[in-house]
């Protein structure tokens, strides 16, 4: 890869329980350190995190750091409801009803029409606009996004309703458009996504203005870029454009840790990050990680957005237990700190405590809560120990399972190419986490596979956000027929001077250059040879039985990928 790697690297993830950092010279480990998540104040948690690190960088040489960040920001803001009022200006053209399509947010259709070749039929109406906006306005809605049926093959109108929004209704500004989201067409994800990205816009710009004033604060003179859904880093800067794109970045950080630490990665692996209130699941298929197919949900939203497919179950090491008859049940919800830690419930790591298979806190106080809790369900402290063990690892055994379920219906998505293997199923687990050392060698013996501990299991995922490298990405879309050539990403459209002479080579060298254009744009260092070409199709355009063209779309990107990590 042609991307510079500093000398120092700062890795905060923010997780439910504990907010993760590390710090790395080169590919080693320097430092660890970890803070109780404040979710009322995640910038607290973040704040504490950094601080508890920075004191072991050497002060001569604060400017070489890059700091990296996983945040639930984002996440947090579209599960709770939270974040600006938004709404989207659609035009639909003929065809579609907004009403059919049942968004759960305002949603504006105003005409205008580009067809699927990318030709305008029918311009924006100025005055349905003018109209829409002001109708916007008096709802209380603050943020406004932008999304076109065919924009991604002809990006003007939406570039001509930024440009009049600007002008008329400055306090709008800045505006999310569907086009520099994604190229591709689906419609009602794309929507979606462009309002969920306005809606977080303004949380993110008061985390990033409040991230650079902490730097300065603290003397550093460091890049700061934020892990993406799909395991890759973006700049704090380019994160204000595409917040959206920062959601689900925990378990990306879990994901991207398990390939920089884990000594073996090749072949099927199945990633397992128990945290205290959560276990992320994941997968790794000949070593590469697997994605979602049609791009990230949350909270009920199917977005377009690129994500490593992962589920969360909550199953953690401080999930509460219950009785369910005569079943012991763990989570989903968690019952606060283990008692071994001063909390009043019983939980599985206080399990663990109590059978030796983990020092953290008083052993004392987990037996003391367990040995009162046998009694009340009428146990010996011994047997509860045990079957809150087997009913975590059963539990947990079966997500993984689930997992796998789902995935062997679907093609599997993986960074670099489709794979369609018969057997997708895991020859490993790699595990980690702070309860990780004493559950995971259980769950893979209830599996029968083999398991990996990560070295530095408790912060494999800040190692994860830290050890993660810049990503860039296009669409191209080219039309001989018309002799156009597109890339919506970036607001690109020219002719093609020799249509006859353009061919799929020609778009891939467009594509690449495109990307190493993006990137240096980043100030992400990037050589040709670092693009690879991950979709492409191409199909001829027929009219009164002769081909009068071609059709060629592609993607080209520099892949997500992660620096190795010495153990």
């Amino acid at each position: 890869m042609g991307l510079a790697m500093p000398s120092y690297l700062i890795g905060i993830d923010v997780g439910g329980t504990n907010t993760n950092a590390v710090l790395l010279e080169d590919s080693r480990v320097l430092e660890t350190a970890v803070v109780p998540t404040r979710h009322d104040d995640l910038l607290a948690s973040t704040v504490g995190a950094l601080n508890a690190i920075v004191s072991h960088l050497p002060r001569d040489r604060f400017s070489e750091a890059e700091l990296h960040l996983s945040t639930t920001l984002a996440t947090n803001a579209i599960v709770e409801g939270k974040g600006d009022p938004a709404a989207v200006i659609v035009s639909l053209g003929p065809g579609l009803k907004i009403e059919d399509m049942e968004f759960p947010f305002p949603v504006f259709p105003i005409p205008g029409y580009i067809d699927h070749r990318g030709r305008e039929v029918a311009p924006v109406d100025f005055d349905s606009l003018r109209s829409v906006l002001k109708e916007i306005k008096s709802l209380g809605v603050t943020r406004i996004a932008v999304a076109g049926k065919f924009s991604p093959r002809n990006p003007s109108q939406e570039l001509a309703i930024e440009e009049f929004v600007q002008t008329e209704y400055p306090e709008f500004v800045p505006i999310t458009l569907g086009h520099r989201l994604t190229g591709r067409l689906n419609l009602p994800r794309r929507i979606t996504t462009a309002y969920l990205n306005a809606k977080v816009t303004g949380v993110q710009l008061a985390f990033a203005s409040a991230v650079k004033q902490l730097i300065q604060e603290l003397g550093l003179h460091s890049r700061v870029f934020v892990l993406k859904a799909d395991g890759g880093t973006m700049d704090l800067h380019e994160s204000l454009v595409r917040p959206v794109e920062t959601i689900l970045s925990g378990p990306a950080a879990s994901t991207m840790g398990a390939i920089a630490l884990a000594s073996l990665t090749e072949g099927n692996s199945v990633v397992v990050d128990i945290g205290g209130t959560t276990t992320d699941i994941s997968v790794l298929v000949d070593g590469r990680p697997v994605y979602e197919k049609d791009g990230a949900g949350i909270a009920g939203f199917k977005t377009i957005v690129p994500a490593l497919y992962s589920r969360s179950f909550g199953l953690g090491g401080d999930s509460r237990v219950w009785m369910d008859g005569t079943e012991i049940r763990i989570g989903p919800h968690r019952a606060g700190p283990p008692a071994a830690l001063g909390g009043t419930n019983v939980t599985p790591t206080d399990a663990a405590v109590f059978l030796g298979g983990a020092a953290i806190g008083d052993k004392d106080l987990s037996i003391k809560a367990i040995t009162k809790l046998s009694e009340e369900w009428g146990f010996t402290p011994l047997e509860l120990a045990n079957k809150i063990v087997e009913a975590f690892c059963e539990q947990a055994a079966k997500s993984i399972e689930t997992v796998y379920n789902y995935l062997t219906q679907l093609p599997a998505y993986t960074v670099e190419e489709i794979l369609r293997q018969e057997d997708l199923r895991p020859k490993k687990i790699i595990g980690m986490g702070g309860p990780a050392r004493f559950f995971i060698p259980l769950i893979a013996r209830r599996l029968g596979v083999d398991y990996e501990i990560t070295p530095y299991c408790e912060c494999a995922n800040a190692v994860g956000a830290a050890a993660a490298c810049p990503t860039a990405s296009v669409t191209l879309r080219a039309d001989t027929a018309l002799g156009k050539v597109v890339v919506p990403e970036l607001d690109y459209v020219s002719d093609i001077s020799h249509p006859l002479l353009f061919d799929l080579n020609r778009a891939r060298e467009i594509a690449i250059d495109k990307v190493v254009d993006l990137a240096g744009r980043r100030q992400i260092l990037a050589r040709k040879e670092d693009v690879e070409i991950v979709e492409e199709e191409i199909y001829n355009v027929v009219r009164d039985f002769h081909t009068v063209g071609r059709i060629i779309s592609l993607k080209a990107q520099i892949s997500p990928r992660t620096r190795k990590i010495q153990s």
